[in-house]
């Protein structure tokens, strides 16, 4: 009887496959998920009584595996092992390509060695959804509604520290403006004071309490200093084009209260030694929610701004972006959520998204010669200079506009930062180094920004303007005859599986990877495949294979689309 339930679940599957497969879409398919699909239907209708059985679909790596590999078999062999029943992973690949349910993205299977299933996939799917991208350009699902939040250190001891300093250097703060021109050299003013001196320490104790009391004055000299800060960081956001909500820990005050008490009436605090502890299951270091002074923690803070998230927000999934540092800190965090009730891992997703730190050449933390931590807008003026060093050197200032000239000198400086950055795995340490990033040979945003305008131009320096080839996405049926173009369409068409990928694991190197190999596939088949003939001695242009033209234009449109999701602008001319 089971076995006739699960046959008719998979009719049932295969009949929700078809249906789907019937609505119009303008979005690009994943078509790994596809196959995962239609081989996971398969798999149902062969094996009906096997409980999870294993669905692996990967592209191929050589073009004689096909494009897309299913390679169930062995596993579902071993599964049948452990139950003590020797089936042979050949015949298991054979019984699953027999309940292949019919697909329009599947030309032919075969099977080779033990039991991999080699897929072919038809050459007129992948044409029409190329065709899809070119006309209706890289849609991809919506993700719904972000919120990206910025979490500032804006409360407690450094504070006051600081409104300390500001009430002894500029007694007058609250009449008159203080002209604090480096906040940094004015912290360390502070913090040295507070190491050193033991009166200005106690004062700096009592401007935490009068600022957690919400004393007027204090708040006002708070305010200050938060502007001066404010400040700073907007010339970065500006520059990197970054949008953000700041949130900082003050906002999450008013909210501890209820948290500590929450925790208490539901019994998880203990006292040590003045302290309110709570101890998490799973976790060696228990979360301090109450000093023995009665003051709150960064415990407390991130108790109440991870509630706030999940019940005033309402998020489905909250990433925190922190060093790998924090990691014990924030799986404790993410446990005690999970122990009070706030949340259920199997419905809201709440992950920290570490990375490691940044390395000077000497493989040292990445430090000035002077041993001071190196100021992001220190860095991004010194990629400004090189970058232009670059430019001026490949003399593009003979060939560009003052302006045009200005937004390459733009784009290559933040884009080689950003992409040296994202393009390593972030749990990575990795060594920065300006000549390597601005590098235009490899896999760097350089070399990338190049290949892109180089792409770019091919249409216009062929006289073909954005109306033209739109007329041709519609029209013209694109070829994929020649193995280069076969691969290029393939490789474009994988866009949509990184993007999941991406989304899944949040490791943004993936990305770049791919990118870097759609540029180098590009490559290949443009030495490979004429896109535009011209009469070699007089420059004219004889002949123009429009079909091969869309090619150019689907992998910009695809790089595009990758650029926008890494924060890089491209420029159209470089």
């Amino acid at each position: 009887m089971d076995g006739l339930v699960a046959q008719c679940s998979a009719r049932l599957l295969q009949q929700s496959l078809q249906a789907e497969r019937n609505r119009p879409t303008k979005n690009m398919i994943n078509i790994n998920s596809r196959l995962q699909e239609v081989f996971g239907c398969a798999i149902k209708a062969a094996y009906p009584d096997l409980e999870n059985p294993p669905l692996i679909v990967t592209p191929s790596q050589q073009p004689k595996f096909g494009d897309y590999q299913c390679n169930s078999a062995m596993g579902i062999s071993q599964m049948f092992k452990a139950k003590e029943q020797k089936v042979n992973p050949r015949e298991i690949a054979e019984n699953i390509t027999k309940h292949l349910p019919d697909s329009e993205c599947i030309e032919k299977v075969e099977i080779a060695g033990p039991g991999f299933i080699n897929v072919h996939m038809r050459k007129d799917f992948v044409s029409e959804q190329l065709t899809n991208l070119l006309v209706n350009g890289v849609q991809l699902p919506a993700l719904g509604e972000n919120k990206k939040l910025n979490h500032v250190g804006d409360w407690g001891t450094q504070f006051g520290m600081l409104i300390a300093h500001l009430q002894d250097k500029f007694p007058d703060y609250l009449t008159v403006s203080p002209p604090i021109g480096d906040l940094q050299a004015f912290y360390k003013e502070s913090k040295k004071r507070f190491d050193t001196e033991e009166e200005f320490k106690k004062r700096a104790y009592q401007c935490v309490v009068l600022l957690q009391s919400k004393n007027p004055d204090i708040i006002k000299a708070w305010k200050l200093i938060c502007d001066v800060s404010r400040q700073e960081f907007n010339k970065i956001y500006d520059a990197l084009d970054i949008s953000l909500i700041e949130r900082g820990e003050s906002f999450y005050q008013d909210r501890m209260d209820d948290v500590v008490k929450e925790f208490e009436n539901k019994g998880f605090v203990q006292v040590d030694d003045g302290r309110k502890i709570v101890f998490v299951p799973g976790c060696s270091i228990p979360l301090t929610i109450v000093k023995s002074d009665g003051g709150y923690t960064y415990d407390t803070s991130d108790l109440a701004a991870i509630k706030q998230r999940l019940f005033e927000e309402k998020a489905d999934m909250i990433i925190y972006v922190v060093d790998s540092g924090q990691s014990v800190h924030f799986q404790t965090i993410f446990a005690a959520a999970q122990m009070i009730g706030w949340y259920d891992p199997k419905v809201t997703r709440v992950t920290h998204a570490g990375f490691g730190v940044v390395l000077g050449e000497d493989k040292k933390k990445f430090k000035t010669r002077s041993g001071e931590t190196v100021r992001l807008i220190d860095l991004l003026e010194e990629g400004l200079k090189r970058s232009m060093d670059k430019l001026k050197e490949k003399e593009r200032d003979k060939v560009l506009t003052a302006e045009e000239l200005k937004a390459a000198q733009t784009s290559v400086a933040y884009g080689c930062i950003k992409y040296a950055d994202l393009s390593h795995s972030r749990l990575n340490d990795y060594i920065f180094s300006f000549d390597k990033m601005l590098d235009d040979r490899g896999n760097t945003a350089a070399y990338l920004l190049y290949a892109f305008t180089r792409i770019r131009s091919i249409a216009r320096l062929a006289n073909i303007d954005e109306e033209m080839l739109q007329k041709a996405a519609r029209e013209t049926k694109i070829n994929l005859d020649h193995e280069k173009e076969w691969k290029l369409g393939r490789c474009i068409l994988r866009f949509p599986e990184i993007v999941q990928k991406i989304l899944d694991d949040l490791f943004l190197h993936t990305l770049c990877d791919y990118i870097y190999e759609l540029a180098t596939t590009f490559t290949e088949f443009y030495d490979s495949c004429y896109c535009v003939e011209k009469d070699r001695q007089t420059g004219k242009i004889l002949k123009v294979n429009m079909g091969r033209m869309l090619l150019c234009e689907a992998v910009a449109a695809v790089m595009a689309k990758g650029f926008d999701i890494l924060g890089i602008k491209p420029v159209q001319r470089m």
